[in-house]
């Protein structure tokens, strides 16, 4: 989930895993994969940052680092 910010300043949450694209029209406007339209304040680089920050992060839980002090498996 990503934190982001509608034109009246109101805070929300989305799931990252629901946007289909991003594009500045200048506003930032999120098209999810359900074809709805979200028109944020945060700029298109901070929408994909937040994006990939989240996506490592889920990834970091569904596969860990291996322990290096341990040696191979």
């Amino acid at each position: 989930m990503i934190e982001l910010t509608r034109f009246n300043g109101e805070r929300f949450v989305l799931n990252a895993d629901q946007i289909e694209m991003v594009e500045a029209t200048p506003d930032t406007v999120i098209r999810l994969l359900s074809g709805k339209k979200l028109l944020v304040r945060e700029s298109v680089a901070q929408v994909v940052e937040a994006a990939l920050a989240y996506a490592r992060r889920v990834h970091a839980i569904a596969v860990p680092e291996p322990d290096d002090a341990s040696g191979p498996r």
